[in-house]
């Protein structure tokens, strides 16, 4: 991984769909429905002064989202934020950097 690049994709982890869980009504907000499912599949990151989670969510059929998440630094709360929503993504959708 270069310097501020992101990682390499990885299967979604159980910290992953914690964070998917808390972001859910979030997500559904900022996507204007609601979901039935929202597990996390897959999942990238970024280290800048904190992290940003780029994480495939399966959310129903054949249909998925990718949401962008930040997660402050521990000493700063290690709070996380929806910062972005990609939705009508598929399965084979890659994780890409937005």
């Amino acid at each position: 991984m270069m310097p501020g690049g992101t990682s390499a994709a990885q299967t979604a982890t159980d910290e992953v769909q914690k964070i998917c869980d808390e972001m859910k009504p979030h997500a559904e907000k900022k996507a204007g429905k609601s979901f039935d499912t929202f597990t996390a599949k897959s999942f990238k990151t970024q280290v800048v002064a904190g992290t940003n989670y780029f994480i495939k969510v399966h959310v129903g059929g054949d249909d998925h989202v990718h949401l962008r998440v930040y997660k402050t630094l521990p000493h700063t709360g290690g709070t996380l934020d929806l910062t972005g929503l990609q939705d009508s993504k598929s399965h084979h959708d890659p994780i890409e950097y937005f």
